[in-house]
């Protein structure tokens, strides 16, 4: 490249040359890792948040043992009783990911300048990305839930 441009004009400076592909990937280089650092920081998000509501469940689940033997007692069974916690979770899950949702569209507006190949409120991304916290929120209440399910009535009852 040095020598063709040279064989046009020998006061031509070249300097820097290389591949566009080379170029390309070191303009891009700033954005490719905040994109990492947001991704990053989006998974311990999701971890935290995980586990926060495991940690909401399983204390929820402890404080209604007493609640849980009774119905056992009365004849609910263990898919009715693993239904109901879920439920509780799930109910949880769904508000905090419609305030998210609303925050999440607001911000987005903000930050659309960092976007690439997406649109600043682009459904099928909302959509994957509640999918996604559905399914961690599902996974963090089935484990107090599955719990629930082994309450001895006899032990619960007798404990107070």
């Amino acid at each position: 490249m040095r020598r063709e441009s040279q064989s046009l004009d020998s006061n031509l400076p070249v300097f820097n040359a290389g591949a566009l592909a080379e170029h390309l990937r070191a303009s891009l280089a700033p954005e490719r890792s905040v994109a990492v650092l947001i991704a990053t920081d989006g998974l311990l998000a999701i971890a935290l948040a995980s586990i926060g509501l495991y940690g909401v469940m399983a204390y929820t689940v402890s404080q209604q043992t007493r609640e849980i033997g009774i119905r056992m007692a009365l004849g609910a069974q263990t898919g009715d009783v693993m239904r109901l916690v879920i439920k509780q979770g799930m109910g949880l899950t769904l508000s905090g990911a419609a305030i998210g949702i609303g925050g999440a569209a607001s911000l987005t507006r903000a930050l659309k300048s960092w976007l690439f190949g997406v649109g600043p409120t682009d459904p099928l991304t909302f959509a994957a990305v509640a999918l996604l916290l559905f399914g961690v929120a599902l996974l963090a209440c089935y484990i107090p839930a599955r719990r629930a399910t082994k309450v001895d009535p006899l032990t619960s009852l007798r404990s107070e």
